[in-house]
């Protein structure tokens, strides 16, 4: 099987609770804590002996520590397993939306696991799949996928179309809709390609999923806003292109990002919420996004965003950016706070 064909498998044994074998210099056999069940955990670890993995930025905010995190503070802690770590205290203990509705657990013991390639490559392969960094570690366990730790950091994803057909919108040019397949975990982007821009490059933005501001309207963000002004501006012009894109919540997902909003509701900024949930404060990658439009023919760009990241993403991945437009929306005061933090955490531009 391909590399990027192990990928898939391994990431829909995670999301189905069973265990993936990382092979490496050292070998690790891993479990999802968010989809392993009781059942499971006692067939697979009939002597209850497996481990815990938690990230590194979970593990700070449950102020756990080993030689690893003075060094790296994303580097992986492991917790010895003691008789009171079950399937559900573990989960407890990955999730930080139920951090102030448990009473106390422990001691959790940190100890050293030689295979920091192998475990950074198991917690980049779970946050692939979608779900809370934190895994079982099975001693004697084979697997029921088989992935090596290679594959999944330094795959390369590439795209392709799927389909396309028109797509008549409101007040609009002429639009196509072309559906594109990743070749890493499967996900389908999508790209509105507007109008003409032969002869110069094209506007284009980069708009990652938000179903509860594209669709349902939330004010908590800017996402329905942004899509909608971005789609006037690019008819405006007489063309570009918006690309869709399947990153719920900056990369984490939509399960993740709601625990994400619980957590604001009980006055963290998204940052530090992404990062107690144990995920980066932006886990997106814009190769697919240089992919797509490198499928379109397209590698030079206006670039319509107000985010340094991206501009810097689709640099790093071989697309030209030629000028980047303000795409800036005023704020609410559900979201005047989100703003800011992007602002102030994110880098994120004014003008």
């Amino acid at each position: 099987m391909s590399g990027s064909g192990a990928v898939r498998l391994a990431v829909a044994m995670l999301r189905l609770g069973r265990p993936v074998r990382i092979a490496g210099d050292r070998e690790l056999t891993v479990a999802a804590v968010e989809t392993t069940t009781h059942e499971m955990l006692d067939l697979r670890d009939p002597e209850t002996t497996a481990r815990l993995m938690i990230s590194g930025n979970r593990a700070a905010a449950l102020k756990l520590a080993n030689e690893r995190n003075a060094a790296d503070p994303r580097a992986p802690v492991v917790i010895e397993r003691a008789a009171w770590l079950d399937a559900r205290t573990a989960l407890a203990i990955a999730d930080p939306g139920r951090d102030l509705d448990r009473g106390p657990f422990g001691p959790l013991q940190p100890i050293p696991l030689d295979a920091a390639v192998e475990s950074g490559a198991a917690l980049a392969l779970v946050r692939l799949a979608g779900l809370l960094p934190a895994l079982w570690l099975f001693g004697n366990d084979s697997g029921d996928a088989v992935v090596r730790a290679e594959a999944i950091l330094q795959q390369r994803s590439s795209v392709g179309i799927i389909a396309r057909a028109k797509l008549p919108l409101d007040d609009m040019p002429p639009t196509q809709i072309v559906a594109f397949r990743a070749s890493d975990d499967g996900q389908e982007h999508v790209a509105l390609v507007v109008g003409a821009f032969a002869g110069k490059p094209p506007l284009v933005r980069l708009h990652s999923e938000c179903l509860t501001g594209d669709v349902f309207g939330s004010l908590k963000c800017d996402c329905g806003p942004q899509l909608r002004e971005a789609l006037h501006i690019i008819g405006k012009e007489g063309g570009g292109v918006l690309l869709y894109l399947r990153q719920e919540g900056r990369g984490i997902g939509l399960a993740n990002k709601l625990r994400a909003y619980s957590l604001q509701d009980r006055g963290l900024d998204t940052v530090d919420a992404n990062r107690r949930l144990g995920f980066a404060d932006d886990e997106r990658d814009y190769g697919d996004a240089a992919a797509m439009l490198r499928a379109l023919g397209i590698d030079r760009v206006r670039l319509l965003t107000n985010n340094p990241q991206k501009v810097q993403g689709l640099d790093a991945a071989g697309i030209e950016v030629t000028e980047r437009v303000a795409h800036q929306m005023p704020a609410n005061p559900h979201n005047a706070d989100y703003l800011a933090t992007k602002r102030r955490k994110s880098g994120h531009l004014l003008v």
